[in-house]
């Protein structure tokens, strides 16, 4: 059964990614323009010899296949703004950059919001739960960008304890870290604390007080884990979101990720990158999918129960 389940989710992961390649290389080409517009007119001459190198002037469905069989050779294909550079070496060097700013970020969310989320669960009505849940609030509903700016003029121009931007040492990844943090550490407190206060009203919880066990035994050992599985369900598409760079705070950090080059490639109208950027995020994301459906299959019998029912029917 686990297998049959394993390749289910591997089926349902290649399909979805090849409608995701097929719309995104569709899409790019109906939007009005070219990578080639210019403020200053370009002659044609010129402009004929850019499509003919680029393969622009085949039908449709000859560049369709072309991009297919590049993608299936794992070549999302050359920028068309930056004459020598390809989309994989841009993914080869930027990916490392927002990999590791987004996993320091990762960590930092799930610690802090369980962190808070369980503080707050265990000390519902009281102060600590307010206090918690005023910083949950908080973090969601500031927008990053404005968290990013608050971090660098505190920090970086009052202070002058962290640099402001770029990127080299581990200083330069607290602040951006943290600001990426904000929103997602947030939610997950907010979703730990909801799931832990009913799972504390359950009475193998209260049998638990009653021995007299301390609360931080009783949440390690019984809690914990019976709560934490509606926080994985997001985890996955978290951890893809957040590693595969956000545009805004890169921006604002000046970091050399891929967020920065989403959206020079937005702004160039350089389709390629837009469109292998967009499958390789569409990969990260498909896969973090599937392995947190996965690891809730082991997790949690009643996934196993409702699969076996549904082949049984």
């Amino acid at each position: 059964m686990v297998y049959r389940y394993i390749l289910k989710k591997l089926t349902f992961f290649v399909l979805t990614l090849f409608t995701i390649v097929t719309l995104t290389f569709f899409l790019m080409k109906s939007i009005p323009g070219d990578p080639f517009t210019e403020e200053q007119a370009i002659p044609e001459e010129i402009m004929k010899n850019l499509y003919s190198h680029y393969g622009l002037d085949k039908p449709l469905h000859i560049q369709y296949m072309k991009y297919i069989k590049g993608f299936l050779t794992l070549d999302l294909g050359p920028s068309f703004k930056y004459e020598g550079r390809t989309t994989n070496q841009i993914i080869k060097e930027g990916f490392p950059i927002s990999a590791t700013l987004g996993c320091v970020a990762f960590f930092l969310a799930v610690f802090w919001g369980v962190f808070w989320g369980s503080i707050a669960a265990f000390y519902k009505g009281r102060f600590l739960d307010h206090f918690a849940m005023i910083l949950a609030v908080g973090g969601m509903s500031v927008p990053s960008f404005l968290t990013a700016t608050f971090l660098q003029y505190i920090f970086s121009i009052k202070l002058g304890i962290l640099p402001i931007a770029r990127w080299g040492t581990i200083s330069h990844m607290i602040l951006p870290a943290i600001a990426l943090a904000a929103f997602p550490s947030a939610f997950i407190a907010r979703m730990t604390r909801a799931s832990m206060v009913e799972v504390l009203q359950k009475e193998y919880i209260l049998t638990a007080r009653a021995k007299g066990l301390s609360k931080f035994k009783i949440w390690q050992k019984h809690v914990l884990k019976n709560s934490f599985l509606p926080v994985i369900s997001y985890l996955g598409t978290l951890f893809a979101s957040i590693t595969t760079g956000s545009f805004i705070v890169e921006k604002i950090f000046g970091i050399p990720g891929l967020g920065g080059w989403m959206v020079s490639s937005i702004t160039n109208r350089d389709y390629t990158i837009i469109m292998g950027l967009t499958i390789f995020y569409s990969f990260i994301l498909l896969t973090s999918i599937v392995i947190t459906d996965i690891v809730y299959f082991f997790l949690d019998p009643r996934i196993k129960d409702r699969f076996q029912n549904y082949e049984l029917s």
